[in-house]
């Protein structure tokens, strides 16, 4: 009895001030993987560039890090998001845009219903799938307003607020992840982490594996961490301490 009643105490006493320790907010469990890798790495306030934010805590992958100290930039092209971000977490910059996957300055960007804002993005193609054809889970939707949006290049937004590099870079931006890779300058920036959408959709709702994604990363010295399906978690080769090669 009285083990049973010490158990629920702790948890009890867990729930009210450290009501974050095992938290996650982002789709499956992808934040509490990179906050346990972080502490490999030993980065205690790990700085990061959120591309394609969306919500401030909901599926998010930088919110838990951002209540146990760490901060950085999100970048949201849907105003109302961006607001939301901007009031929820005053010690990260957000900035309302998109991230250049060309070289354009400015792209429309198609917007949903606010129930459905994770389908938001800059592709064309993207919004016809979701709104044409859709899967069995979310089903079909309707692109609610089409907004011009500038464009900001990725190197210059690392310049601009990261020294000498953001520790993580998030990307979910519905359907141009890779085109923002790509553009990438590795010789000038090297962050530590990368958590990027690796499962995209076909004819028929069949799901596919961006195996060029990961092929990229790979290619770039970096290492795949974890895998939760839907994202892949990528490590620098050279920050993690204790990779065994081979």
């Amino acid at each position: 009895m009285g083990f049973s009643v010490t158990g629920k105490l702790k948890k009890l006493l867990t729930r009210l001030f450290f009501p974050h320790i095992r938290r996650s907010y982002s789709q499956s469990g992808e934040d509490i993987i990179i906050s346990d890798l972080f502490n490999r790495l030993q980065i205690k306030e790990p700085r990061y560039l959120d591309i394609g934010a969306n919500d401030p805590v909901a599926l998010s992958n930088t919110y838990r890090i951002y209540l146990r100290g760490g901060s950085g930039v999100c970048v949201e092209p849907n105003p109302v998001l961006c607001k939301k971000i901007r009031t929820k977490r005053n010690r990260d910059i957000c900035l309302n845009a998109g991230v250049a996957f060309s070289n354009e300055k400015e792209a429309d960007f198609y917007i949903f219903p606010e129930e459905f804002n994770g389908l938001n993005t800059f592709s064309r193609e993207e919004a016809e799938f979701w709104s044409k054809e859709g899967n069995a889970e979310i089903g079909r939707h309707e692109v609610e307003k089409v907004v011009k949006m500038p464009l900001l290049d990725i190197n210059q937004l690392m310049e601009d607020h990261f020294n000498p590099h953001p520790n993580l870079v998030s990307i979910d931006v519905e359907g141009f992840d890779f085109d923002i890779l790509k553009r990438i300058d590795f010789g000038r920036f090297k962050p530590e982490v990368f958590c990027i959408e690796t499962l995209g959709f076909i004819d028929n709702n069949r799901e596919i594996k961006k195996t060029a994604i990961i092929q990229f990363f790979l290619d770039n010295g970096y290492f795949v961490y974890a895998d939760t399906y839907i994202n892949t978690i990528f490590c620098r080769k050279d920050a993690y301490p204790i990779l065994v090669s081979g």
